[in-house]
């Protein structure tokens, strides 16, 4: 990379129980059509704590989880998550949230979609595959634009709760773009990975030169 291109990072934010190398992949599908730009899977900031023969991570426990205390879990791994995003950004150079895009999958879109409708991360694009909005809290509308990605034939994380989330995000004036894949179940296919990568590639537009 030139050294006369300002850099942009892409965050990969995996699913509970997964560890980030599961959706770095993506990057080598990506990367043509976002130059200039470096990419990042981490894992969560959690050992896997539902069972003892899984090596992975999470970014909270689902452990008892119930949809009246969800919300609480997201909002207590806030500060890690927060931290998570700061130390790549820092690794990368990266100071400005706008030149930063987070994409999730799962629990990792859970996280994603509460960093923007909290309002703590203005960044430049939020894509959220098989997620739901997990805030009760009222929303932010930081002008970060979100893309929905999701199967119809979900059955960890029901496609409702896109359609939910879409239409609460966009009461709270957010730009979002909402796709509901047939046949596609807690996943993402080829559509879904051409989706994010031409969503990623408006959003951040032309390399920025200083």
């Amino acid at each position: 990379m030139g050294e006369d291109i300002v850099k942009k990072l892409v965050i990969f934010l995996h699913g509970v129980g997964s560890e980030g190398a599961a959706l770095i992949g993506l990057a080598k599908h990506w990367q043509a059509a976002l130059p200039d730009t470096a990419f990042e899977a981490p894992d969560g900031p959690e050992p896997f704590d539902m069972s003892p023969h899984v090596s992975g991570h999470q970014w909270f426990s689902v452990r008892g989880v119930t949809a009246d205390n969800r919300a609480e879990r997201v909002a207590a791994a806030r500060p890690a998550f927060d931290a998570t995003i700061r130390t790549l950004m820092t690794k990368h150079g990266v100071d400005d949230p706008a030149q930063v895009a987070l994409v999730g999958f799962s629990q990792g879109a859970i996280m994603a979609l509460d960093a923007v409708a909290a309002g703590r991360w203005p960044v430049a694009a939020a894509v959220a595959f098989s997620g739901r909005l997990s805030t009760t809290d009222p929303l932010a509308s930081s002008g970060t634009p979100v893309l929905l990605i999701h199967g119809r034939d979900d059955d960890v994380i029901p496609f409702g709760e896109t359609e939910a989330a879409a239409q609460r995000l966009s009461a709270a004036g957010v730009a979002v773009e909402a796709h509901s894949l047939d046949g596609l179940g807690h996943s993402i296919n080829a559509v879904g990975v051409r989706l994010g990568r031409d969503f990623l590639s408006r959003k951040f537009g032309a390399p920025l030169q200083i």
